[in-house]
């Protein structure tokens, strides 16, 4: 890493407005257009460049950038843009099997079944702490981001992360016999 690195970096840890605003202005073309090539929804890049800015600000203290800068921006904007793809995947492929379960439930003794995996379900999730249970739902039938959760409940992206991966691992255990028919209900 040269020395400019080293200094913007050590400026950025210190929540230096200047030095920030160079990065900004240095990469941000340069990152949305490699984000619209992976994306390839110009309004999306703007968003995922927009985010990784955003935690580069907020998380300037604790970041660990450990390179150059350049390479750090576009890691971020890279796993940013592929952890969309992942949301819009699963979005998708939950309501593929909306979808599908609507129509199996049309015949009695499958209809009963759902109702059955519908209870399960609700059972478990009602046995989640509260906080667990409310990021749960937030995330998964409001379809939040993380980020829109926290500032919600006014609480960290961190804390957020945590409590989704507990809430996840709770489920699975308690519902490990009806995973198959949950797998893209739950899990990521």
């Amino acid at each position: 890493m040269d020395l400019n690195d080293t200094v913007v970096t050590d400026l950025l840890a210190k929540r230096d407005e200047t030095a920030f605003e160079q990065v900004f202005k240095t990469y941000y073309r340069d990152l949305h257009a490699y984000a619209y090539s992976i994306l390839r929804d110009d309004a999306m890049a703007e968003e995922m460049v927009q985010n990784v800015f955003y935690k580069l600000w907020d998380r300037a203290g604790a970041l660990n950038i450990g390179g150059s800068v350049a390479a750090y921006l576009y890691r971020a904007v890279h796993n940013e843009s592929l952890n969309h793809l992942k949301h819009l995947k699963v979005r998708s492929e939950h309501k593929l099997y909306v979808s599908h379960r609507r129509e199996e439930s049309e015949g009695p003794g499958k209809h009963l079944a759902a109702k059955e995996l519908e209870k399960r379900l609700q059972a478990a999730m009602n046995d989640l702490p509260e906080q667990c249970r409310t990021i749960f739902q937030l995330s998964r039938f409001e379809e939040l981001r993380y980020r829109e959760i926290a500032d919600r409940l006014d609480i960290s992206v961190k804390t957020v992360e945590n409590q989704m991966g507990k809430a996840l691992r709770i489920l699975r255990e308690k519902l490990v016999d009806l995973l198959p028919f949950l797998t893209l209900f739950i899990i990521n």
